[in-house]
């Protein structure tokens, strides 16, 4: 696996970003055990930081935080994996043209019981990014499309 880019996954709750996150870091410490893989989730992140501001601006401050974060561990060649809902199109797109980043846009149809949860003012991806229906398809070949995605 070539990574030169940091693997953001987003969406609304109940999409998979977790589960494929955790998923992508087995798989790659599978292919090398060397590699040093970091995960920074959103629930993680807000422990951490005891952020508990779920306004807008609490959002984009804990969003800012993951992507200090992410660059930082990217720049000491760690694997990033950012799991995080990021509804603010404009704060990912920034960080995309800081960074090299393949941000990879999760969704389902499918009910999973978090979508209470959801942020109503969530804004999908538009460009430059990987479109996933996890209700379509399995974790593992969503792992693989993410990899090969990597690998291109």
């Amino acid at each position: 696996m070539n990574n030169n880019k940091i693997i953001w996954l987003t969406g609304q709750p109940g999409s998979g970003k977790t589960t494929l996150a955790n998923l992508l870091e087995q798989k790659i410490k599978t292919q090398d055990s060397s590699k040093h893989v970091v995960i920074i989730d959103g629930d993680d992140l807000r422990d951490i930081t005891t952020n508990k501001d779920y306004s807008k601006e609490g959002r984009k401050k804990n969003i800012k935080t993951a992507q200090k974060i992410a660059q930082f561990l990217f720049n000491k060649n760690f694997i990033v994996i950012v799991s995080l809902i990021a509804p603010y199109r404009d704060v990912r797109e920034s960080f995309k043209s800081l960074v090299p980043v393949l941000e990879i846009f999760l969704h389902t149809k499918e009910k999973r019981g978090r979508e209470h949860f959801f942020v109503k003012d969530y804004e999908p991806p538009q460009e430059n990014f990987l479109d996933i229906d996890t209700g379509l398809k399995s974790e593992h070949e969503s792992v693989s499309e993410i990899l090969l995605s990597l690998d291109n």
